[in-house]
């Protein structure tokens, strides 16, 4: 018997690693090609050996030469906003959502409701409303609006897991803080920011991350070539049949990859943290 289940263990530990090792070859292969054709010559997006024969460094210093393709202006751009995004929709987020959990007061229930149905719908319906309010406020074409969409926006994605994380912090450290004297406002930024670091980071971490891929609103919004982010642009670079350049659009990509990766390298502890924390109640 214990055979028989000893074979059974390491037959499926065999075929756990079998998959585990095919999903991260399809993972990683991708990367691993984009990588290698920002080093190669020429501009195919095909060619017959998957290691480049020659590497070349061109593609990288013509990113930033180029007068027509404006990649160091477009990156400053989407660094700007994703930066500004993160730091509004945190606030934003964390400040209402800590109301809506520590708070009773009447509409309460019913604005929660509200806002988990408006969650389950994907954010490209709000397409027309969106250009309408930001034409009427005469924004468009401007880096405020997209801030705007995407700070507001974030409330509905991360709201809920901020108000899980909120909801398992014990009120006696309210009560406890109260009957020494401090107010909601002490409690709050002396209290429970402090607690909640974990959930704030993996909020700020994903309101990045997508602020600086996003691709959708910022195509509908900024018109002007010089307010483009790096995800308009570089569909730009790849979108005309007659010139289309996928070994610089590869080192492009690349570069975008730089700060993304870096984030979720050195914040993967917190990142972790703030999954399983604000995931146990709601």
């Amino acid at each position: 018997m214990k055979a028989g289940q000893s074979k059974s263990r390491y037959i499926r530990l065999t075929f756990s690693y079998v998959v585990l090792s095919v999903i991260a070859i399809c993972c990683l292969y991708p990367a691993l090609w984009v990588l290698l054709s920002s080093f190669r010559p020429g501009t195919s997006l095909y060619s017959d050996s998957f290691i480049p024969k020659s590497f070349t460094l061109s593609h990288y210093t013509e990113l930033f030469q180029s007068k027509v393709f404006l990649y160091g202006r477009w990156y400053l751009n989407t660094l700007k906003i994703a930066i500004l995004s993160m730091i509004f929709s945190t606030i934003l987020s964390t400040m209402s959502m800590y109301a809506l959990s520590r708070f009773r007061f009447k509409g309460r229930k019913t604005l929660l409701t509200t806002l988990l149905v408006l969650g389950m719908f994907p954010g490209f319906m709000s397409l027309v409303p969106v250009y309408i309010f930001l034409l009427q406020l005469n924004l468009l074409d401007t880096h405020a609006a997209i801030i705007i969409v995407y700070s507001a926006g974030s409330v509905l994605m991360n709201g809920f897991v901020i108000k899980g994380f909120f909801d398992t912090i014990p009120r006696s450290l309210d009560e406890s803080a109260r009957i020494d004297g401090a107010n909601h406002l002490q409690i709050f930024y002396r209290i429970m920011l402090p607690l909640a670091r974990p959930i704030l980071i993996y909020v700020a971490l994903t309101t990045f991350a997508g602020a600086w891929v996003d691709f959708i609103f910022a195509r509908l919004v900024l018109r002007s070539k010089e307010n483009w982010t790096l995800a308009v642009g570089m569909w730009d670079l790849v979108s005309s049949y007659q010139n289309s350049n996928f070994t610089m659009f590869a080192a492009g990509a690349v570069l975008i990859a730089v700060p993304i990766t870096l984030l979720f390298v050195f914040l993967q502890k917190f990142l972790v943290q703030g999954l399983t924390a604000g995931a146990s109640k709601g």
